[in-house]
């Protein structure tokens, strides 16, 4: 499986990643054998990077895939989870549901809202405590839509400075909104951002200016929600698009699209997962998953092929408007004698990716990594404006779209 390194740092992801926010009972609950079952089968298929947060499940979601991967080799894989929830115990008892929030688990916990430089490093303390891992690559700030003043003066401050003492890999933030996304990428020195249900066959609002300005800063892109809530895995009537019954327009366009797919023998839901990789900002794009058959499945969609005709009727027929000039340039392999390097410490800041300023000094002054690199934008590419269903193939909004609020 296709492995790249984020950003311009020493963090390697696959192609695919595994979504987390199901086996925290997203929506209904998950056996934990059932739970134990796909970690395992994701990383049977080679999927070596896991995303979850403190969000799914009041931290079900850490706590099972921690345990699922703490047997494995810790040099083999990539974890990611959010700030920007601290989970605060509900006194005493009986506990209603949360199903409130998408989750099928008892509410002996309260989420809050806690974009602090303190709140960062507690929220980073109790998922390193739920994980049961020595360490966390890759901290996003999670929907920080409303809290964006605060993300950025207080909480992004801490993670880099948590990159710089090599506590965390790569920083960066989780959102279902490209406009926040690119203002993060602009004013900070993230490596990466998670941007969920707007590059996928249906919503390309991504392209109009995050992943031009991913591209020109050497920055990289996950994606989540690529199916956009079950649309695009299963364009019947009555799918959801965005936490929403479709639109017939919308549902005539998805059905359209299968149609031309289906004459190259492709499903749908393949070519909606390999759409994304297909730009050379994204990184991974990530498929929430609650048992191991639905691993499986988006497996074997990640392990094949879409022709390049297939791409050409979907344009010639109007379902794809733009002209895909930025496809074909993979995004950066990664490099496994510089990750070997960095494990060691010899490299930048010791190993997080950070870039060394003079005397080797980790740089976590929140400057671009390149010099110069608002000239480079002007050379940015153009772009225009598995049978998994809709429980969680990205994130976890409780929609399971990516970004998860």
């Amino acid at each position: 499986m296709r492995r790249t390194t984020l950003g311009r740092g020493t963090v390697p992801v696959t192609g695919l990643s595994f979504g987390a926010a199901g086996i925290g009972n997203l929506y209904t609950a998950v056996a934990p054998g059932d739970a134990a079952a796909a970690v395992d089968a994701a990383w049977e298929a080679g999927i070596r990077y896991f995303d979850t947060a403190p969000h799914y499940g009041l931290g079900l979601s850490e706590r099972r895939l921690g345990e699922a991967l703490r047997a494995r080799d810790r040099a083999a894989y990539a974890v990611s989870t959010k700030v920007g929830r601290l989970l605060e115990p509900v006194a005493g008892g009986p506990y209603g549901d949360d199903l409130g929030h998408g989750f099928a688990v008892p509410a002996t916990h309260r989420r809050v809202w806690d974009f602090s430089a303190d709140g960062v490093l507690r929220s980073v303390e109790q998922s390193l405590v739920r994980l049961g891992l020595d360490r966390i690559d890759i901290v996003y700030l999670h929907d920080p839509d409303d809290h964006a003043e605060q993300a950025l003066r207080e909480a992004y401050p801490a993670l880099e400075r948590l990159r710089a003492e090599g506590v965390v890999g790569a920083v960066g933030a989780g959102m279902n909104r490209p406009e926040p996304l690119t203002r993060v990428l602009r004013e900070t020195d993230a490596d990466v951002v998670l941007c969920a249900g707007r590059f996928t066959l249906l919503d390309r609002s991504a392209l109009t200016e995050l992943l031009p300005v991913a591209a020109a800063r050497g920055r990289s892109v996950v994606v989540g929600g690529v199916f956009n809530s079950g649309l695009l895995a299963d364009p019947r009537p009555g799918a959801r698009y965005d936490y929403a019954a479709a639109p017939p327009e919308l549902l005539d366009r998805a059905r359209r699209m299968d149609a031309v797919s289906r004459r190259y023998g492709v499903p749908l839901r393949a070519a909606a997962l390999h759409y994304p990789l297909r730009h050379p900002a994204v990184a991974s794009v990530l498929v929430g998953a609650r048992s191991a058959a639905e691993v499986r499945d988006a497996a074997r969609l990640a392990a094949g092929t879409v022709p390049d005709d297939l791409w050409a009727e979907l344009r010639a027929e109007g379902l794809l408007t733009d002209d895909m000039a930025w496809a074909g340039t993979p995004a950066r392999e990664a490099d496994p004698a510089r990750e070997a390097d960095a494990a060691a410490g010899t490299e930048g800041s010791a190993g997080t990716g950070g870039p060394a300023g003079a005397g080797g000094v980790p740089r976590a002054d929140g400057v671009a990594r390149a010099e110069g690199v608002a000239r480079a934008e002007g050379g940015a590419p153009a772009g225009s404006g598995a049978g998994l269903p809709p429980t969680g193939n990205g994130a976890g909004r409780p929609s399971g779209n990516g970004a998860g609020r």
